[in-house]
């Protein structure tokens, strides 16, 4: 005989396993390492660097 089996919660069960699947494809696909993340906020702090460099200030330009 087999066993009896509750289907709203084999169903909830199911539901869940297939959600974890897609987060574990979304996390491969998606992710960045570490590294690659702190690269990406150092390159864009040296940007914000050399940019904020160049900008012309507004009391310099009415001295002149």
């Amino acid at each position: 005989m087999s066993e009896i089996i509750n289907l709203r919660q084999a169903k909830k069960r199911r539901a869940r396993a297939e959600k974890e699947a897609q987060a574990a494809a979304n996390r491969t696909k998606f992710g960045r390492t570490k590294g690659t993340r702190k690269k990406a906020e150092a390159e864009r702090a040296k940007a914000e660097r050399e940019l904020s460099g160049k900008k012309l200030d507004a009391e310099k330009l009415e001295r002149d």
